[in-house]
């Protein structure tokens, strides 16, 4: 296959989040270029162009974002197996700051941890020892995501070709060595005005980050793009996602962790 027909579905998702207006799933498109590649494969592949584009516009990348490590996740989105996209400076939002709605489409708001390295990440597989010696701090984060299929109707090339599905990151303001929190049996609550509105553990994501981030270690380099030294790995909800449909104020709450918080605004 050409890359063309890679650089229309590109077109689209892009133009869908230009203009705040979401498209019809890109699914089957996909399915049919797959040919003697995957239809995964495919869908990493409109990912991949995309970053392209953001990157010679000028935007920073700064990090990766896992996606579809909860099994709650994975079960509100009828998908089987964790993900990946591509994080950029232009995403990052302050701790406590506001995101107006009118930029989104219709996002959502799930509680991390997220690992900030130190050392690159270039084995073929890694242990859970390289990922402890590779970061230098963890973070409670929130993730906004927000899809460019119409009424969140994904599967998993949707949301792999759609940057995992994701638009905006929040990192918290108290970075903590690893080996000072407990990130399997660690809670977490996620409040929209002080209203819980879900609620999971580090064991939710993947039994643990570091299995996520180890996951991601190996599949970045399989993919001839390891993690490096600096790299946010956002390692993947701690619980179910939080539809935000009005203003408020969201605040995640994961045992050990000072919190983070954002607002959404008119």
């Amino acid at each position: 296959m050409t890359d063309e027909p890679v650089a229309r579905l590109a077109d689209r998702l892009a133009a869908a989040e230009a203009s705040r207006t979401p498209c019809p799933p890109i699914r089957d498109e996909i399915a049919a270029l797959a040919g003697a590649r995957s239809a995964t494969d495919i869908a990493y592949a409109v990912q991949a162009e995309l970053t392209h584009r953001r990157i010679a516009a000028g935007e920073r990348l700064v990090g990766r974002k896992i996606g579809l490590t909860s099994k709650a996740v994975q079960a509100q989105l009828g998908v089987d197996s964790p993900d990946f996209g591509a994080l950029f400076a232009a995403m990052a939002v302050g701790d406590g700051e506001d995101i107006p709605l009118a930029e989104l489409i219709q996002p959502k708001v799930e509680a991390e941890i997220a690992f900030v390295l130190d050392r690159d990440l270039t084995c073929e597989r890694h242990t859970a020892a390289d990922i402890f010696r590779a970061t230098a701090f963890a973070v409670a984060a929130l993730e906004i995501v927000d899809s460019r299929i119409a009424d969140w109707n994904i599967r998993l090339t949707d949301t792999v070709a759609d940057n995992g599905s994701s638009a905006r990151f929040v990192l918290g303001s108290r970075p903590l060595a690893l080996s000072s929190v407990d990130l399997v049996g660690c809670a977490m609550t996620l409040e929209r005005d002080g209203v819980e509105v879900s609620r999971g553990s580090g064991a939710a994501c993947l039994g643990s980050p570091v299995n996520a981030a180890r996951w991601l270690a190996d599949t970045m380099v399989a993919a001839g793009s390891p993690l490096r030294a600096g790299d946010v790995v956002l390692t993947g909800a701690l619980g179910p996602m939080a539809a935000v449909k009005e203003p408020g104020v969201y605040t995640a709450r994961i045992d050990g962790f000072g919190p983070v918080r954002v607002r959404f605004t008119n």
